[in-house]
């Protein structure tokens, strides 16, 4: 691949997180071939975000119905998709394809060079995610490129209000989640025991969580962002003061905007798939995230965020 020229495809599926642990192996291709036109393809609510803070120039949906043949072995492979593929210079590919595929496929329309990187690192390794997706780049000359992803949107016109301090009371599996009741106590003592303005995010994973929790709450002090598209929720948490957490996608795209992040994580694996940098706290218990204090999060919010009242007995 030259250094200059040339046209660049990365793919890659996953979740929000997955997609926001490569934005460093997008970033460093950008750095290495910054002449060079480079897409996603993706899932487009997703890419957007990389579209959107000019990481790369260009996305397209990997939903797309003509892709099914290239997940066959000697699949029929749809003109349009075999044309689109045949544009590349380089594609580099985050699929999971055990078989190699969807590689022999793309080798019958396209004589791009093809990296394949992993779907998912091997927990076993111990090695942080970004740096796992970043591995395979060295193919390309491409060592020691910043592991931390970082996404830098344009900025809304600015407030006279206070930023506030925004907090995601959920995630994509019960299982990493805070217990509710306990998110309660904790919005109670930041509005009784705090001036933060708060900002209550999720998407439909939450359900009506969001609209439960903010309900015993003024609304002069809360407001609730549900389901927003992800480049406006990137832009409305860079403009937060803090965030707080569990082990999700939201999380990785907080850590990402440059938000100091206290995460209450439960029993991932946090070497690998904790939010890269220097901004991100993480409180576990030893029992499981269920029982972790109310009382370690509001000591951990006064370290991170300014001293607050007394709590009083309430947490104890």
């Amino acid at each position: 691949m030259k250094s200059s020229g040339g046209r660049i495809l990365v793919i890659r599926g996953g979740a929000i997180g997955d997609f926001i642990l490569t934005l460093p192996a997008i970033a460093a291709l950008r750095q290495q071939f910054p002449e060079s036109h480079l897409e996603v393809l993706g899932y487009p609510h997703i890419v957007q975000l990389a579209v959107t803070a000019g990481l790369v120039d260009a996305a397209r949906s990997i939903d797309a119905r003509p892709l099914a043949g290239f997940f066959a072995r000697g699949g029929v492979l749809a003109e349009e998709m075999a044309d689109y593929f045949s544009e590349f210079d380089l594609i580099v590919s985050y699929l999971y394809d055990p078989d190699h595929i969807f590689r022999l496929n793309i080798a019958r329309c396209s004589p791009a060079q093809f990296i394949a990187g992993p779907h998912r690192p091997d927990e076993r390794s111990n090695t942080h995610a970004t740096e796992v997706y970043l591995k395979p780049l060295e193919r390309l000359a491409i060592f020691d490129a910043d592991p931390v992803p970082k996404l830098r949107l344009a900025a809304l016109p600015n407030s006279n209000k206070e930023p506030p301090l925004a907090l995601h009371p959920g995630s994509g599996s019960d299982a990493k989640n805070w217990p509710e009741a306990a998110w309660g106590d904790l919005l109670e003592h930041l509005i009784l025991g705090t001036r933060h303005e708060l900002l209550l995010v999720g998407g439909e994973a939450e359900g009506q969580r969001l609209q439960r929790l903010s309900a015993a709450l003024p609304p002069t002090r809360v407001r609730v962002a549900q389901s927003l598209p992800l480049p406006e929720l990137a832009v409305r948490l860079a403009m937060c003061r803090g965030f707080i957490g569990h082990d999700s996608g939201i999380s990785h795209l907080a850590a990402a905007v440059g938000l100091p992040c206290l995460l209450l994580w439960a029993d991932t694996a946090e070497a690998i798939w904790r939010p890269a940098g220097n901004n991100v706290a993480i409180l576990r218990h030893s029992a499981g995230l269920a029982e972790l204090p109310t009382r370690d999060v509001v000591e951990k919010v006064e370290q991170l965020w300014g001293k607050t009242s007394a709590i009083g007995n309430r947490h104890q």
